[in-house]
């Protein structure tokens, strides 16, 4: 359940004025936490039984756990996010139908996948806009202050990839607005492996993340178990893996 442990008191009362699209107007009356609480989560699980979605994401998702992700990203309906090496999409169009027609998602990566080409003619998504940048410069220059990036099981690629990750972290650092959030999943290699399963096992440290991320000045705000697996060995490539992946999940803030 979406608790209030996850946003600040303050917080709490900024999102009410946001969300009059969504909970109603407020008439004078002040909405009370809980309200907003279940509206946002009615929009999460409208999210994820949007019919647009496709079989493949349906089948995906025992494993990814759609609901709990966008719980943990703390989407919000007209936020601009930053989806990063978006792929296929997946989580693309999960953020895209959470932020709604008001907010808007790029889906990032240096070259567009087939996958989100094919989804995006489907489903045409006008909130969804292809950003064709490299990793280490993958913000595009229009784009305003970002509420919210995600790199979801992608970390690890980068790490192998020849990419400047410190001149990365900082872009995307720069991009986002004070309090906003950077929200990395990935699968989980045992503790001092750093990079060195990421091409083989296509898995990380999370240590590593989290000392890159806070040298760039992020704050670690809350690590997410929800799809945590502490039977996993860790040493096991995730496609050959014949239990659930071990995949840490930890939610990052701009002071």
């Amino acid at each position: 359940m979406f608790t209030s442990r996850h946003v600040s008191g303050a917080r709490w009362f900024s999102l009410l004025l946001f969300s009059s699209g969504l909970a109603g107007s407020l008439g004078g009356c002040a909405t009370p936490p809980l309200d907003y609480q279940q509206s946002l989560l009615d929009n999460y699980r409208q999210a994820v039984a949007n019919p647009i979605r496709t079989d493949e994401d349906r089948s995906a998702d025992p494993r990814r756990k759609p609901l709990e992700f966008l719980q943990f990203t703390q989407v919000q309906p007209g936020m601009k996010v930053l989806d990063m090496a978006a792929g296929a999409g997946y989580s693309t169009q999960l953020l895209a139908l959470a932020v709604g027609g008001s907010g808007k998602v790029w889906a990032q990566g240096p070259k567009l996948r087939p996958g989100l080409e094919q989804r995006l003619a489907q489903h045409p998504q006008s909130n969804i806009v292809p950003d064709e940048r490299p990793f280490d410069d993958p913000v595009p220059l229009d784009a305003p202050k970002l509420d919210l990036v995600t790199i979801i099981f992608n970390y690890h690629d980068i790490a192998y990839l020849p990419v400047d990750r410190a001149k990365m972290n900082q872009r995307l650092f720069d991009a986002l607005k004070p309090g906003g959030h950077l929200v990395v999943m990935d699968h989980a290699a045992k503790a001092g492996t750093g990079t060195t399963m990421s091409e083989t096992l296509h898995r990380i440290d999370e240590a590593v993340v989290k000392e890159e991320l806070q040298q760039a000045g992020f704050r670690l705000e809350e690590e997410g178990y929800f799809s945590r697996n502490r039977a996993d060995p860790r040493d096991v490539i995730i496609f050959k893996s014949t239990i659930p992946v071990d995949n840490f999940a930890l939610r990052f803030v701009k002071p």
